[in-house]
């Protein structure tokens, strides 16, 4: 039976305010962030940025003006604390409940999201935390044809190297060989952490 696939859909960076996350994103890539909107069940909001390859950038963070959820946020969100900073990679499938039964880890389960004509499934765990630390890629399945990044304006920034540095960073490429493979990113021994390397018209700018 061949593996249920998965690549890389955007990469989000968090941040104690949405003001604190889009300000951090824009100084570092030398960009101005497209407006994104709110997110009903996790009650967070973002900005976003078309980026080159089909891939877009979100800076997301608590809404304040929203309720509380009765379950916790996403991306580990209700425990964010400190300056902004890339916090997650999240990869898309056409299979997300397949693909959530053969990878060996709770990654969650299939959570129902909108916003405005877009409808898609992301894997959220419990908790609100992703296995390895957070580390583990969030999964998602789009389920209308329209995209985030085809709405974007594409900037004319790349990502050029997206690098996962844990622990056990060589086990968690093992789980995620027979489903992605990706040269753009790489797994490295160290302590938990999440880095990007991008080519901008200014030169080469790291988040």
């Amino acid at each position: 039976m061949t593996a249920a696939r998965m690549e890389l859909d955007h990469i989000a960076v968090a941040g104690e305010s949405l003001a604190a996350a889009t300000t951090y994103v824009e100084e570092a890539l030398g960009v101005t962030m497209a407006q994104g909107g709110q997110h009903d069940v996790f009650h967070t909001h973002n900005r976003l940025l078309g980026l080159e390859s089909g891939l877009y950038l979100e800076a997301i963070a608590v809404n304040p003006e929203a309720p509380t959820p009765d379950r916790p946020r996403w991306f580990d969100l209700d425990r964010f604390s400190g300056t902004p900073r890339l916090t997650n990679w999240i990869c898309r499938t056409d299979n997300i409940e397949g693909l959530l039964r053969e990878v060996d880890v709770d990654a969650g389960a299939a959570v129902a999201l909108r916003r405005g004509d877009l409808r898609w499934r992301m894997a959220v765990p419990q908790s609100g935390r992703l296995p390895f630390d957070n580390l583990f890629p969030a999964l998602i399945q789009w389920d209308t044809a329209r995209h985030p990044a085809g709405m974007l304006e594409t900037s004319k920034i790349r990502l050029r190297r997206l690098t996962i540095q844990h622990p056990q960073a060589d086990v968690l490429a093992a789980l995620l060989e027979p489903h992605f493979d990706d040269d753009q990113v790489a797994f490295e021994m160290g302590a938990p952490a999440l880095s990007a390397a991008f080519t901008t018209p200014q030169g080469e700018r790291l988040l």
